[in-house]
């Protein structure tokens, strides 16, 4: 019992140290630079102990569940050796994982919104539903195909610059020709599919494989994947966006 209460409360002060640095410059400028009070000054303390909890049980969870499950996943994966489950799992993974973000789930409805504002859709609650769960679906499956592509370099082997730099140079390419109104959301959209969700668990998942695979190094092959899932989006977004 001892244990886990030591780690929780190491936790929760790793916590209110990586947060320190940001409480100090926001109250620097309120109070020095603007000399106005804090409004809502109980609201502030009360949402800045609910974010210093959250994020010490957030830490807390990745360590104690996720990782160790998207780990012990992947390697039962590398055991059974069906290349087919495992880059089926890795797009579902990818997939599910996307749709539920948060950040993304925001970004699509701040996007439609804007976008029914400009007259690019109708002024409607069922145009901008639509929109926004396009581009959510959009983002998913470009988050997919992305882990499914990076379980496949670990797999084989490629090496990784070359797939990211030949995906920079294709979007680079893209942009130029993709509507303006899009060019923004594509690259915001690399973002945001990569939030607290999905990030632990395909950390895990290429970690997890790379270990489990002889010749691999964990440290060398099995990071990456994020990188694959910030680069997707921009490119399937852009391509929606000059294809709709």
């Amino acid at each position: 019992m001892k244990g886990p209460f030591v780690a929780l409360s190491r936790r929760l002060l790793d916590a209110v140290r990586d947060l320190a640095p940001i409480i100090v410059v926001i109250a620097f400028f309120q109070v020095v630079v603007l000399q106005q009070p804090f409004p809502n000054l109980g609201s502030v303390v009360v949402g800045l102990v609910c974010v210093v909890v959250g994020l010490t049980l957030f830490i807390q969870g990745l360590e104690t569940g996720l990782f160790p499950l998207g780990e012990a996943i992947a390697q039962a994966f590398a055991r059974k050796g069906s290349v087919a489950a495992l880059l089926a799992f890795g797009f579902c993974l990818g997939f599910g994982t996307t749709v539920a973000e948060p950040a993304l789930i925001a970004i699509a409805a701040e996007a439609a919104d804007v976008a029914s504002q400009a007259g690019a859709i109708a002024d409607s609650d069922a145009a901008r539903e639509a929109y926004a769960f396009n581009l959510r679906m959009v983002v998913a499956l470009a988050v997919g195909t992305a882990i499914t592509l990076g379980v496949l370099r670990i797999l084989k082997g490629w090496p990784i610059h070359v797939l990211i730099i030949g995906g920079y140079v294709l979007v680079t390419v893209m942009t130029a020709f993709a509507p303006d109104e899009i060019v923004g959301v594509a690259y915001d959209s690399g973002g945001v599919a990569t939030s607290t969700i999905t990030v632990p668990l395909v950390t895990a998942l290429g970690v997890g494989l790379a270990a489990s695979i002889n010749g691999r190094n964990a440290m060398v092959d099995g990071f990456g994947l994020i990188a694959f899932a910030c680069l997707s989006p921009m490119i399937f977004v852009l391509g929606y966006g000059m294809v709709v």
